[in-house]
């Protein structure tokens, strides 16, 4: 999923899209580990998909904090 795609959801959504991602690079790697894995170029991409929701989330939270000061 582009940037673009993620910063048009919601911080609700966003958290859960965090959770499956996290779910998914732990499925990943136990398949590495068990041998099941194919592509090994997978756990990289989604480690930066989850790098990439967690920096929006963390833009939003900046953005939050200023406007409350």
């Amino acid at each position: 999923m582009k940037a673009s795609e993620i910063r048009e959801k919601s911080l609700d959504e966003l958290m859960e899209y965090n959770k499956e991602q996290r779910k998914a690079l732990f499925d990943l790697r136990f398949k590495h580990y068990t041998g099941q894995l194919i592509s090994t170029a997978d756990i990289r991409n989604a480690r930066r998909e989850i790098a990439r929701v967690e920096t929006i989330i963390r833009e939003r939270e900046i953005v939050q904090r200023g406007k409350d000061a």
